[in-house]
């Protein structure tokens, strides 16, 4: 079985939520690390998604990060949250 970490940026406008996360967390710009899983068959080779973390500061700590492991469905509801805050 073969692992790839995939790295992304996700940039919220305004202080957000995850569900994972006790605490609200500011407006920025933060790293997300996709783990992906190989899969391969006889046709094709394919990656699916197995797990998901974001970088955070940490709670009274300043220039401390954490990386807390979330689900990759509440990150999208948080994005999409921040997008609809942009809209109103």
């Amino acid at each position: 079985m073969t692992i790839r970490p995939r790295r992304e940026t996700v940039t919220f406008r305004h202080p957000f939520r995850i569900h994972a996360i006790e605490r609200m967390l500011p407006a920025g710009v933060y790293p997300v690390i996709a783990d992906e899983e190989k899969i391969d068959s006889d046709t094709v080779s394919a990656w699916r998604r197995v797990g998901t973390s974001i970088i955070v500061p940490v709670e009274g700590v300043l220039g401390s990060l954490e990386m807390l492991s979330i689900r990759a469905a509440d990150l999208a509801a948080a994005v999409a949250g921040d997008a609809g805050l942009a809209n109103d």
